[in-house]
């Protein structure tokens, strides 16, 4: 009986997981690696069916201080959905060399709770898998850090937010409702 009971679980999850995938919009069905962790990330299984709001950061950089205000959206909105993902990058040469300063930088110093993942390549033929989606569906890649693209529950991307957009610039806030 047991057996038969694992068996059945084992399938279940299975099918469960296929039915998580078919349902997960296409921008969403890539996985990164997360910060300061062994475990994944895997965009369909954590944001699937939520709004996302998706920013590459560093922690050099003159719009750092974004943590600060991207945490706050984040609590605002959390309970009502929102999801946030900050992608790490040295694209524009302002990120740390090494991981645990990177999550020191965002954990530590900014109180971040939202998910981040190892720092990736964001820009050009290098660029991670969902940057360059992103970049096709909203017609331009980020021109530096802090960019900002919001995703609704449907998976589409509903908008492109430059680095000078803060967090609580109320262009960003009003799509991000919109997308509640």
């Amino acid at each position: 009986m047991r057996r038969f009971i694992a068996i059945s679980l084992f399938f279940v999850s299975i099918l469960g997981s296929q039915s998580v995938m078919a349902d997960c919009a296409t921008i969403l069905k890539h996985e990164m690696p997360a910060l300061r962790s062994k475990e994944t990330v895997d965009l369909c299984e954590r944001f699937a069916g939520k709004p996302l709001l998706i920013v590459n950061t560093a922690s050099f950089c003159g719009f750092t201080p974004q943590f600060k205000g991207l945490e706050a959206v984040y609590q605002r909105y959390r309970s009502q959905g929102l999801e946030i993902l900050g992608v790490p990058s040295n694209d524009f040469r302002q990120e740390a060399t090494d991981a645990e300063t990177v999550a020191d930088v965002c954990y530590v110093n900014y109180g971040v709770t939202f998910a981040m993942t190892d720092p990736q390549v964001i820009t050009g033929p290098g660029a991670h898998p969902l940057y360059r989606a992103l970049t096709a569906a909203a017609g331009e890649a980020p021109a530096w850090n802090f960019h900002k693209y919001l995703i609704d529950r449907n998976g589409q991307v509903t908008g492109s937010f430059a680095s000078q957009v803060a967090p609580d610039d109320p262009a960003l806030l009003k799509a991000i409702e919109l997308a509640l």
